[in-house]
């Protein structure tokens, strides 16, 4: 459904001096930096699929974004929707008919207008037929319990509304690919978690490829099998959660509690380095060891646990994807320190 081969986007930003003599100067340089916001990306998805693209603040996720529909045209490479180009003339309309987009922190809504009027605008550019329009609607409406506010202007919106109310009008022509940009940005836990609900059901049942960009990670858990990390304008990775979880560290906490006290020294030497650390409370009663998943399984773990001690209860924690991107991007700032990945050039 989606093929990136190689895909670059540089921006040229001019050098300007200080002050007013500096800036009247830059009119007549020929020099720039060149920002390299995506430089030599390449992935494919396959219809339906679900894939997570993250990456920190300036990787180039959304303009990657903005260059697959059609937005922005890439500085080189190749790029194909359902095997169109988005950025050519002659193929942009074919594939903006196929896909849809959520911009988080932008609307494609009209702020004076009700949302009904706003939706009926949208069957018409999209060239819906009638039937089908007021069907799929109606749908949208009680799956993202949107009727106590169809009749209100857009601009009297709460976020989670707008929010609800943007995702069905990308919906609304039933896009075969659908890119979501931070979606759940500023929204409430409640909020938050009924929207990815209704984006997983929207999905499932319309088989559609969804393509999320987002900072909070707890929304690619729920709704991707497959991430790419994006690092500098490059794939950093690309693989499912699991392999990426394994690939930058499985680690586990399991805490074990006991009637008597644990003695958490043995249990580390028992297994070496397979037991990162150990942290006791309670006297030693309570104990949780946090071990590298790669080498030693919970359940051995707690087989040794309940051979050695009157074990009262037991409790596990995987880590999370979050922890998993935290620690890239630490790795990231500690390899780039000094930099800023732009150069300077002379135009000529």
């Amino acid at each position: 459904m989606i093929e990136l081969k190689n895909v670059q986007k540089y921006f040229k930003k001019p050098v300007r001096g200080k002050g007013v003599w500096g800036m009247f100067k830059s009119l007549f340089s020929r020099k720039y930096t060149v920002v390299k916001a995506v430089d030599g990306v390449s992935f494919t998805v396959r219809d339906g699929e679900s894939v997570g693209y993250i990456g920190a603040n300036g990787a180039g996720k959304s303009t990657t974004i903005k260059m697959m529909s059609g937005i922005l045209t890439p500085t080189g490479g190749e790029i194909l929707i359902d095997g169109k180009h988005p950025y050519k003339s002659k193929e942009r309309n074919a594939v903006l008919k196929t896909i849809g987009v959520v911009f988080g922190q932008k609307t494609q809504l009209w702020y004076d207008l009700p949302l009904t009027e706003t939706y009926d605008l949208l069957r018409y550019i999209y060239d819906v037929p009638d039937d089908e329009y007021k069907k799929r609607l109606n749908e949208l409406i009680e799956l993202l319990d949107m009727k106590s506010f169809m009749d209100a202007p857009v601009r009297t919106l709460s976020l989670g509304q707008r929010m609800r109310a943007d995702l069905a009008a990308a919906m609304l022509h039933n896009p075969k690919t659908l890119f979501l940009d931070e979606p759940t940005i500023g929204l409430d836990v409640l909020v938050k978690r009924n929207l990815v609900d209704a984006i997983n059901k929207l999905k499932k049942e319309y088989h559609t490829t969804l393509i999320l960009t987002t900072h909070a990670m707890s929304d690619i858990e729920l709704l991707c099998e497959r991430v790419i990390i994006l690092d500098a304008g490059k794939v950093l990775f690309d693989g499912s959660l699991d392999e990426v979880k394994h690939m930058f560290g499985d680690t586990r906490d399991v805490k074990v509690t006991s009637k008597a006290p644990i003695d958490g020294e043995s249990v580390q030497k028992q297994f070496g380095e397979a037991v990162i650390k150990y942290a006791a409370e309670d006297g030693g009663h309570s104990v949780t060891f946090t071990i590298d998943g790669t080498k030693l399984s919970t359940g051995e773990l707690l087989n040794y646990m309940f051979a050695h001690c009157e074990v009262a209860d037991v409790k596990i924690s995987e880590t999370g994807i979050e922890q998993v991107v935290e620690k890239i991007y630490e790795k990231d700032r500690a390899n780039n320190a000094g930099t800023n990945g732009e150069g300077v050039c002379v135009d000529g």
